[in-house]
Formats: C-alpha cells, sequence, structure tokens
C-alpha cells in the first residue's frame, strides 16, 4: 500500500464487548493500524471493556489507533443481577446502535470532522450493516467463531426445515425434550456443505432452541434475535474477515462459505503469534505459573481452564476436583475465587502440593510450557488453536456457541484430543479420559503426533506464503483506498 492511500481515510472500529470478542478485534485494529500509517483507527467499545484492554496494550497502541467510549446500556444505579450474564449484554445490544452512533460523532468531532469511511465491526454487531449503508461506506465485520459455526448460521433455516420433523414435528414447541432423543442427537448434518461431520446435537444451543420453537422471533432474548440476522445481514458486507487459517478448513465448507459472501478473507487467529516467541523468563511471571511449572515433569500437568464466560455447574466442578484428586495427576487450574465454593471440602488443603490454583493465568505461555501434558478446556475455538500451538492435547467439555462442534473437530476430524464422556464432568469419566491423554499408550502417543502434524501445518498457513498474508494484504487495501 503506498503511502498516500491512506490519507482521509478513517475507520470505526465497532466492538462486542463480552468474552474474548474485544481483544481480537484489537489485535486486528492495531495490525491494520501499524501497516497502514496514515489511516485514523477510532476504537468504540464500552468503557468497562477498553479499561481491561488498556491496562495491557494501551502502552503499546499505534499511534493511529485510539479508543472511544460508548454507552453499556446500563441504567445509571441499576445493580446487575448476580448470575445473569445475559443481562448486561441484553442491555447493551438494547442501547445500540444509537450508542455507536454517538461514540462515531464523537471521533469525526475530535478528529477536525474527518469522516467515517468504513466500519470495521464485530460481526454479532449486527446493525453494522445498516449503519455503514445510512453513512454509505464500507461494512467489514470480523467473525470470532469457527467457520463451520458460521456455517450453520447461514443454514439455520435449511438445518430448521430439513431437521424439526425429527424433534416431534414440523412446528416443534420448545420443551427441549425432543433434542435429548438419543437418535435425533446423532443425526449427522449431511444436508449442509462441509458439515456431514457434524451431529444435529453438535449445533449451537441458539441454533436448536430456534428449530424447537419455530420462527417465533419475539419467544427468544434479544441475543438470539440478533444472531438470527446474521444470515442476513453477512451477505451484504464488503468482506466477512475470519479468526482463522483457510488452509485448516475442508474444501467444501470453504467454496460454500465463498460462494454466499461477497468476499471472505481469513487472516489466521488473532490471539497468536505464529512461530511461537521463546517464553519469558519465569521469574517475571506474578502469577507464579510459569516457576510452578518449571518444578514439574514433562507432559505431566493437566491445565484447566473454562474461558472468560464458559461456566460448568457447580456438581460438575466438584466431580473434576474429585478426579484430579484420585488421579494423582499435577494440575494448575485457572479458577476464579467465586468458584472456590463448588470444590469439594478439604480439596484445596489436601491438594496443596499436587497442584496450583490462580484466579488467572497466562494461558499461551502456560499451554507451551514443556510441563503442560492435557489441557482440559469448554472448547472454544482460540483456546483450541493456542493448544495446539503449544502441541497440548485436550479433554473438551463444551459449554456454549461452537464448543460442541469445536469438540467434534477436536475428537473426531483431527483427533488431537477426546470430549468428556456422556458430555459432562464425572469423577469415573475424567480419571478414564485424564489416563488415555496422559498416559504413553498409544491412544496418547497418537494425539500428540496428529497435534504436532496440525502444529505444522498451522505454521506453513501463518508464513508468508500462506493465504492469511495475502488475506490481510487484500483487507488492508480494502479499509485503505
Amino acid at each position: 500500500m503506498s503511502q498516500s492511500s491512506g490519507k482521509n481515510q478513517h475507520v470505526a472500529v465497532l466492538a462486542f464487548p463480552f468474552g474474548c470478542h474485544p481483544w481480537l478485534l484489537l489485535n486486528l485494529a492495531s495490525k491494520l493500524a501499524s501497516a497502514a500509517p496514515d489511516v485514523r483507527f477510532s476504537f468504540l467499545n464500552t468503557a468497562k471493556s477498553n479499561q481491561k484492554l488498556s491496562a495491557t496494550s494501551g502502552a503499546h497502541l499505534p499511534h493511529n489507533l485510539k479508543f472511544y467510549d460508548v454507552a453499556d446500556g446500563v441504567p445509571e444505579g441499576h445493580v446487575l443481577t448476580p448470575g445473569n450474564p445475559l443481562e448486561e449484554l441484553e442491555l447493551f445490544l438494547e442501547a445500540t446502535p444509537e450508542s455507536f452512533r454517538k461514540g462515531m460523532d464523537m471521533a469525526v468531532a475530535e478528529t477536525g470532522q474527518q469522516k467515517i469511511t468504513c466500519i470495521l465491526s464485530d460481526a454479532f454487531l449486527v446493525f453494522g450493516c445498516d449503519l455503514a449503508a445510512d453513512m454509505h461506506v464500507k461494512w467489514v465485520p470480523l467473525y470470532v467463531p469457527a467457520p463451520h459455526e458460521l456455517s450453520a448460521h447461514i443454514y439455520s433455516a435449511l438445518i430448521h426445515e430439513t431437521y424439526a420433523k425429527a424433534c416431534g414435528g414440523g412446528e416443534a414447541h420448545g420443551n427441549g425434550g425432543a433434542v435429548g432423543d438419543l437418535d435425533t442427537i446423532e443425526k449427522t448434518l449431511d444436508a449442509i456443505p462441509g458439515l456431514s461431520v457434524m451431529r444435529f446435537g453438535d449445533l449451537p444451543p441458539e441454533i436448536l432452541q430456534e428449530i424447537l420453537q419455530g420462527n417465533q422471533s419475539n419467544c427468544s432474548p434479544i441475543f438470539a434475535r440478533t444472531l438470527r440476522r446474521i444470515r442476513e445481514v453477512l451477505p451484504r458486507a464488503n468482506a466477512v474477515v475470519m479468526n482463522s487459517f483457510q488452509e485448516l478448513n475442508s474444501t467444501i465448507l470453504t467454496d460454500d462459505l465463498k460462494s454466499k459472501l461477497q468476499d471472505i478473507l481469513y487472516v489466521g487467529f488473532l490471539t497468536l503469534i505464529v512461530p511461537t516467541p521463546p517464553l519469558p523468563p519465569s521469574h517475571s511471571d506474578a502469577t507464579g505459573c510459569l516457576p510452578w511449572l518449571d518444578e514439574q515433569k514433562p507432559t505431566s500437568v493437566a491445565y484447566i481452564s473454562f474461558g472468560t464466560l464458559a461456566a460448568v455447574p457447580p456438581h460438575e466442578f466438584a466431580a473434576l476436583a474429585e478426579a484430579l484428586e484420585a488421579s494423582c495427576v499435577p494440575f494448575l487450574w485457572s479458577l476464579r475465587e467465586n468458584f472456590k465454593a463448588f470444590l469439594p471440602n478439604g480439596f484445596l488443603e489436601r491438594t496443596r502440593k499436587q497442584g496450583k490454583i490462580v484466579p488467572w493465568a497466562p494461558q499461551a505461555y502456560v499451554l507451551s510450557h514443556k510441563a503442560v501434558g492435557v489441557y482440559i478446556t469448554h472448547c472454544g475455538y482460540n483456546s483450541v488453536f493456542e493448544s495446539i500451538v503449544g502441541e497440548v492435547p485436550m479433554i473438551c467439555r463444551p459449554v456454549l456457541g461452537d464448543n460442541k462442534m469445536n469438540g467434534r473437530m477436536v475428537e473426531d476430524v483431527w483427533e488431537i484430543g477426546l470430549r468428556v464422556e456422556g458430555g459432562v464432568f464425572t469423577k469415573k469419566g475424567m480419571v478414564k479420559s485424564l489416563e488415555l491423554v496422559l498416559g504413553h499408550d498409544q491412544h496418547g502417543r497418537r494425539m500428540r503426533e496428529k497435534i504436532r502434524d496440525l502444529k505444522e501445518l498451522i505454521v506453513k498457513a501463518a508464513g508468508p506464503d500462506g493465504i492469511a498474508s495475502k488475506d490481510f494484504k487484500t483487507l488492508l487495501e480494502l479499509i485503505s483506498q
């Protein structure tokens, strides 16, 4: 890109402030801003989320990227209901898109009336499509979950039509019973290009809910209605950016997604640096995770983390803890303070030499440490690939969103891990899973061989000849000209 091509270009970056989403969008915006120093980037996000991002990234932001706060939708004096994470999300969505309009007006005024020329947004902010159309500018959404999950959203109407009868009739009415039938759960998604490996029961919960409830959008919360619009608006985007490497997908899935969208750009995993840099000195890790891992035997430790949003029921926390104690496997557990109450009585004291529990762990570093032998995870898309790059097989307990589809890929397609027996943590099932993955018999060895092969594919895909490098340049030209 020539130095002059970015003059007078102003990209509004609209964040979805939940889970890992804002981090990934900021990483993408920062990469673009560094590569296009003449383009201005205004990063619009809630104050709470911006503060978290600034704490870790603020000092390293490019000079042409600036944060702006937008309203979170929580009324003044309102106290959010404990244990109801959807409340904060829905209040935020109700305040949109007006909150972002005001944020963009603020950014334009501060830059001396430099008009917005492109909207780069999280794809979950489906109103970005209409905003861009009203402003006569480009719209480029970033799709954070897996490509196979995007396909499920695009084809949700066909899935409904094809599988509703299996759920108890053409207009099943949402009691959830039919989806529990084993025959229904195990039906393959053969009708969907590239998803034949998936089962009906692997679908994201919001798609299953839609099938059970028919197309009665008023029956669904605002987030479910938002997700339903994804299939309507993404074909109108100038390009859809994928947090993935195209080389990891089947040709059928890749070609079909390309046929549904104006353009699709795979820019690689936005939480990863490939190839991985050397681990920092252990003494510099304030969490104490790396020094503790230094004292453990190679590939012996179970690392446990369920991300920022995913949580399992209290009785499953207890079952997992019992399995860890019974197996005597060394463990490092990233566990928020409020979840410690779910652990068995006396567990912390009895296992203080066996394991370490921290409120937060430097995950990418932990998974790259030679001591870690298995990752017990909710199977979020980013976590899966941090594990692959660290060459750590997985035990997957899917919780939400694309987790079940990712778990299917991990176990049945890539063969680099397994899902928990019966889909839930039990003491007996977890002891068995730990023995399979950490053991030195053919199962464990095969997983480790497969994961090394997959890592090699990712390293090659991330290189200068990979599709991600070319697609990033295409994205750069799209937003800069």
